[in-house]
């Protein structure tokens, strides 16, 4: 009898470690669209903030971007925390509805992620895009170190010196505060609802 309780508290314990490595290596994991990140991944990922306008095209464009690990709605840029939508939509938080896209430099360049970003939106539009109007649908970039800082600011005056618009670019670039996630209902939003809007040729958006 001894032995049968002690190859059944074997088994017991063999299934308790082999559990407790199968949690352990899905926490390390990480799945956005299909694609795999565990933490090594992770920890070679670079993060730019943008606002182009509503949201919902933008993460939606910026998530086909080869090299684009993953892509979040949000608001940033203001004082109040944790806003809602509906605050937001006041104009009065001084957030702006933004976009947090986390990318492997190895593949995309932050440089590159500007070219796109001066692409897909009008920088000469104050407060306004597609049909949508109010500060929250500001022309920023939100840069979180000097590089970014530095790389942004050559990316402009670049784009001034190219004379591409005759109107002056109102784009704002200025350091990041905190990024707020926007509601459920807005992560992804183009891909649950296709037919959606959109301010944003998302043809233009690069998966080779």
């Amino acid at each position: 009898m001894k032995n049968r309780y002690s190859s059944i508290l074997a088994i017991i314990l063999v299934f308790g470690l082999v559990l407790v490595f199968l949690l352990a290596t899905i926490k390390n994991v990480q799945t956005e669209g299909g694609r795999t990140m565990d933490k090594k991944t992770m920890l070679n990922t670079e993060t730019a903030i943008f606002a182009a306008g509503c949201f919902w095209g933008v993460q939606e464009y910026f998530s086909r971007v080869k090299g684009v690990i993953k892509s979040e709605s949000g608001y940033t840029g203001g004082s109040k925390k944790n806003p809602t939508y509906e605050e937001v939509c006041t104009g009065k938080t001084g957030h702006a509805e933004s976009v947090r896209i986390i990318f492997d430099p190895k593949v995309v360049s932050y440089k590159k992620l500007l070219q796109h970003f001066w692409e897909i939106h009008d920088p000469t539009s104050l407060n306004k895009q597609g049909t949508d109007m109010g500060s929250q649908y500001r022309s920023a970039i939100f840069y979180n170190n000097s590089k970014q800082e530095t790389v942004a600011k050559a990316s402009l005056e670049k784009l001034v010196k190219s004379g591409k618009y005759s109107r002056k670019i109102v784009t704002e670039i200025l350091p990041e505060k905190e990024f707020y996630l926007a509601e459920e209902y807005h992560q992804d939003y183009l891909k649950k609802n296709p037919h959606g809007y959109c301010h944003i040729d998302l043809r233009k958006a690069s998966k080779e």
